[in-house]
C-alpha cells in the first residue's frame, strides 16, 4: 500500500461519479421521451421501428403487461441465441470451422446473455465463432442492458405517477435506450478502443514469428466493438478467456481507464435519471453516496488484502512485497482492487485477474459484494431497483422505530410493498444457499473441484453467488463445462433476474396507483446522512444471509469430500 495507490483509488471512483452525473441527466430525458440532440437523426429510425413492430408509444402498459412484455422478449431472445449456439456450424462466418455447442453449453450461455450475467463455461476463442460473437453476443449485450435500463425507467415512472397504473411501454423504452444511449455511446468508445490499439477484424487468426524463429497463431475477432459494449453494459463475456486480463481486450492503461469509467458511470447515470424523473435528486444523491462508500470500501480491503505478503511465499523464505498471483500486473494492484470492487459490486465487465488468486480475505470480499445484490452500483438498470428495494426495506425499519407507516419519495410503502421487497432480496440467499448445499452433496457437484476443504467451497458458492448474481465472474478452479453446472448454474440466472425483477414491477405497480403525498413534520428524511447509514445497514445485513452462513459450511465439504474419496477406493 501506498499513497499513490489509495489516489489512484480515489480517482477512478471520482472521475466514475462525474461521468455518470451528466450522462444521467441525458439519460432522463431519454426515459421520458423529451426532445435530445440526436433526435434530427434517429428519431425517423424510432418511427420506423415502432410502425413496423406495431408499437403505440403513447398507450403505455400496466405493471402486468410491462412484466409480460419483458418475459415475452426475454424467452424470444434466448431461443434465437440457442439456435445461433447449437448451429453455429451450419451459420457462415465461421472461418474457424467450429462445431456447434453441447445442448447444456447453449442453454447455459443463452440463459447467461439474456439475463445480462455473461458467465462463460467455454474458452471463447476456440469454441464461438465469428457469426455467433457478433450476431449472437454482442447483440445480446446491447438487448439485455436495455431490457435492464427499461426496467429501472418503469420503477422510476411508478415514483413519479400520482394514482396511475401506466408504467411506461416496454418495447418504447427498449427501443428508445438502444437507439439514443447504447448504440452512439458504444460507436464513440470503440472507435476510442482502435485507436488505441484493440483488434477489429473478421479474420479467423493471423500467424505470428517468434523471437526464438518458431510460429505462433494469434486468434482475432472483431474485438473493440464487442468490448465496448460489454463494458458500457455491465455484460462481461468476452471475446477472449481472459476477457480484460487479455492484450487485445485492454492493450494499456488508457484502454484499462475507460473499461472502469464505462461499466460503471452508466449504472449511476440509472440513478442521476431517476431522481430527474421523480424529481427527487437530493434523494439520488444519497443512494449515490451509498453506493460510493461501499465500493471505496469494498476497493480498499482488497487493496489492503492484495498488498500484503502472501503466507505461502513468506513460509517459503521468498521475497515478495505483494500477492500478485492472478493479477493484472501491467496495472498494479490499485488498477486491480478497483476494478474487482466495481466489477463484484456491479457486474462482471470482464475480470482484470483472477478472484481465486486473490488473499482470503480479497476473495471473500469480492463474494460478499456480490451477494450484497449487484447494487454498487449495479448492473446498468438493475443496480437502481435493487437500491430502491433496499430504500424501501430502510423506510420500513425507519418507520417501525418511530412508529408511524413508512413513506419514500411521497409513496406511502405498507404490507404489500414491504412483502413483495422481502420477497425479492430473499431469492438471492435461496439460490446461491440452496444450490451450493446440494451440490456439496452431490458427486456431479463436487466432481468439478480441483480444490479441497474449504476452498472448494468458495468455488462452488462463488458459482452459484455470481450466476445468481447476474453477475458473470468466476472464482476459478472450478470446471463448470458439465451437464450439472451448466443446467443449475443456468437456472439460478433466471432466478437472480426474472425472480428477482417481477417483484420489483409488482412493487412499482401497487406505488404507481397511490397518491403522491408532500413531505411532513413527520416524514424521516431520505435526503441525509442519517439515510445513507440506515441504507448501508439495511445492505449490509442482507448480503450477510449469504455470507455468514456458508461459514459454517466448510466443514461439511471436508466431510463429503472425505466420503468420496473413500468411496472412489
Amino acid at each position: 500500500m501506498n499513497p499513490q495507490g489509495w489516489a489512484e483509488i480515489a480517482l477512478t471512483i471520482a472521475l466514475t461519479v462525474a461521468l455518470g452525473w451528466p450522462l444521467g441527466i441525458y439519460l432522463g430525458r431519454v426515459w421520458a421521451g423529451e426532445k435530445t440532440w440526436l433526435d434530427p437523426m434517429l428519431k425517423p429510425v424510432e418511427r420506423l421501428v415502432y410502425a413496423a413492430c406495431g408499437v403505440k408509444p403513447e398507450k403505455g402498459q400496466t405493471w402486468v403487461q410491462y412484466a409480460l412484455s419483458m418475459l415475452a422478449f426475454s424467452a424470444a431472445s434466448f431461443v434465437v441465441l440457442y439456435l445461433i449456439l447449437r448451429f453455429q456450424n451450419l451459420l457462415p462466418l465461421n472461418p474457424q470451422g467450429f462445431p456447434g455447442l453441447s445442448s447444456h453449453l447453449s442453454f447455459n450461455t443463452a440463459v447467461s446473455f439474456v439475463t445480462n450475467t455473461n458467465w462463460q463455461s467455454y474458452v471463447p476463442e476456440t469454441t464461438l465463432s465469428t457469426f455467433s460473437q457478433m450476431a449472437g453476443l454482442t447483440s445480446h449485450n446491447f438487448l439485455s442492458a436495455a431490457a435492464g435500463i427499461a426496467m429501472a425507467a418503469a420503477v422510476a415512472r411508478a415514483f413519479a405517477s400520482n394514482r396511475s397504473d401506466n408504467l411506461g411501454d416496454f418495447w418504447v423504452d427498449l427501443t428508445r435506450i438502444s437507439l439514443y444511449v447504447l448504440l452512439p455511446i458504444s460507436l464513440v468508445i470503440a472507435l476510442a478502443y482502435v485507436a488505441l490499439g484493440e483488434p477489429q477484424s473478421l479474420l479467423a487468426n493471423v500467424t505470428a514469428q517468434t523471437v526464438e524463429g518458431g510460429k505462433q497463431t494469434i486468434a482475432l475477432y472483431p474485438v473493440a466493438s464487442q468490448e465496448a459494449i460489454k463494458q458500457l453494459g455491465t455484460n462481461g463475456g468476452g471475446i477472449f478467456n481472459a476477457n480484460s486480463a487479455h492484450p487485445f481486450e485492454n492493450p494499456n492503461a488508457i484502454t484499462n481507464l475507460i473499461e472502469i469509467l464505462s461499466m460503471n458511470a452508466l449504472s449511476l447515470a440509472c440513478v442521476v435519471a431517476f431522481g430527474r424523473i421523480v424529481l427527487a435528486r437530493k434523494e439520488a444523491r444519497a443512494i449515490v453516496a451509498a453506493m460510493v462508500i461501499l465500493v471505496a470500501g469494498g476497493a480498499s480491503v482488497i487493496y489492503a488484502a492484495e498488498t500484503q505478503r502472501p503466507p505461502a511465499l513468506v513460509a517459503a523464505g521468498a521475497q515478495s512485497d505483494v500477492n500478485m498471483e492472478g493479477k493484472e500486473v501491467r496495472f498494479g494492484a490499485p488498477s486491480t482492487a478497483v476494478w474487482a470492487a466495481a466489477t463484484t459490486g456491479a457486474s462482471d465487465g470482464g475480470v482484470n485477474g483472477m478472484h481465486d488468486s486473490f488473499m482470503p480475505l480479497g476473495g471473500g470480499m469480492a463474494m460478499f459484494l456480490i451477494q450484497l445484490g449487484e447494487i454498487l452500483p449495479g448492473g446498468v438498470g438493475s443496480g437502481l431497483y435493487g437500491m430502491l428495494v433496499m430504500a424501501l426495506i430502510a423506510v420500513f425499519v425507519a418507520g417501525l422505530m418511530v412508529g408511524r407507516t413508512p413513506e419514500y419519495l411521497g409513496k406511502k410503502v405498507e404490507a404489500k410493498e414491504i412483502k413483495f421487497a422481502m420477497l425479492a432480496v430473499l431469492i438471492l440467499p435461496l439460490s446461491i444457499l440452496g444450490f451450493t448445499s446440494v451440490a456439496l452433496v452431490l458427486p456431479a457437484g463436487l466432481a468439478g473441484l480441483l480444490n479441497h476443504g474449504p476452498h472448494g467451497l468458495s468455488e462452488i458458492m462463488y458459482a452459484y453467488t455470481s450466476a445468481t448474481g447476474n453477475n458473470g465472474s468466476a472464482f476459478a478452479g472450478l470446471t463448470a463445462n458439465t451437464p450439472w453446472y451448466n443446467t443449475t448454474l443456468g437456472i439460478a440466472m433466471l432466478l437472480g433476474r426474472f425472480a428477482y425483477v417481477i417483484p420489483v414491477l409488482a412493487i412499482a405497480g401497487a406505488l404507481a396507483a397511490k397518491p403522491k403525498l408532500g413531505a411532513t413534520t413527520g416524514t424521516f428524511p431520505t435526503d441525509g446522512p442519517l439515510f445513507v447509514g440506515l441504507l448501508i445497514g439495511v445492505i449490509l445485513i442482507m448480503g450477510g444471509l449469504q455470507f455468514f452462513p456458508a461459514l459454517a459450511l466448510g466443514p461439511i465439504v471436508e466431510h463429503f469430500q472425505a466420503l468420496a474419496a473413500v468411496a472412489a477406493h
